[in-house]
């Protein structure tokens, strides 16, 4: 693996762009993980979350030792009505419909007073690790090519590339358990990481489809929803506090 590039200024701001961006889209992927791992007995979870990122390090680096490959994925290989699709495109509107389909079932598994039995009940501990795995690992292979392909767009150097991923597996699995455990503490943050895969989901299928949607309008939309998210956690921690002093008072 060739290190000539460490004395190019250029290519470490490629680098250091990369890294960042690598990091962006392995939030997706990470409120994904937390999201469906905290569906597990809680004995399994952290194990589920350390499999699950392990994979898309895995894939990651799979994908990158086959980078000519990946760029043939961008190729059309079909045309419908004269629009041409890829196998990226296909990919990526596959995956987008899965995370459509299954942030649609978990929202309505959270607002259904009476929520049927799912097969993450921990009355069915075994299917539920093996079926969140599964899952984890289909979605992960959509966010790996998503990360590789942004990758290969972005510098030459397969050196760069490497570095950038697990940087930022790295920091997916730092974030991992901080992250699932304010989730679970917090449904309302559910409910919001929710539409948040909703709308990666709904991006992915565009995507899939030829419009091309830039992913600071995403992720600006993302961090509005998780500020207003935070001013509404910070006015409900406000209203606990003065309930009590409110009923000292009356006596």
């Amino acid at each position: 693996m060739d290190f000539s590039w460490i004395s190019d200024p250029t290519a470490l701001i490629a680098l250091a762009t990369l890294i960042v961006m690598e990091v962006v889209l392995g939030i997706d992927n990470l409120i994904f993980i937390s999201i469906l791992t905290n569906k597990l007995p809680e004995s399994q979870r952290s194990r589920a979350r350390r499999i699950g990122i392990g994979l898309a390090l895995f894939l990651r680096l799979a994908l990158l030792g086959t980078v000519s490959i990946i760029v043939q994925l961008t190729e059309p290989v079909f045309e419908v009505l004269g629009h041409p699709f890829s196998w990226r495109d296909l990919i990526l509107i596959g995956g987008g419909l899965f995370l459509v389909w299954k942030a649609t079932k978990e929202i309505h598994h959270s607002v259904d007073p009476v929520p049927a039995d799912d097969v993450f009940g921990s009355a069915k501990a075994t299917l539920g690790f093996g079926a969140a795995i599964g899952q984890i690992l289909l979605l992960d292979l959509v966010f790996s090519l998503d990360s590789i392909i942004t990758a290969v767009g972005m510098t030459d150097h397969v050196a760069i590339m490497v570095i950038a991923v697990i940087f930022a597996v790295g920091v997916m699995l730092a974030a991992a358990d901080p992250l699932s455990r304010f989730i679970h503490a917090n449904p309302t943050v559910v409910m919001l990481a929710l539409g948040f895969l909703m709308m990666i989901g709904m991006t992915l299928i565009a995507e899939g489809f030829g419009a091309h949607v830039p992913k600071g309008y995403i992720y600006a939309a993302m961090a509005f929803s998780a500020l207003v998210e935070g001013l509404n956690m910070l006015s409900r921690r406000a209203t606990r506090r003065k309930a009590p002093t409110s009923a000292d008072s009356k006596h």
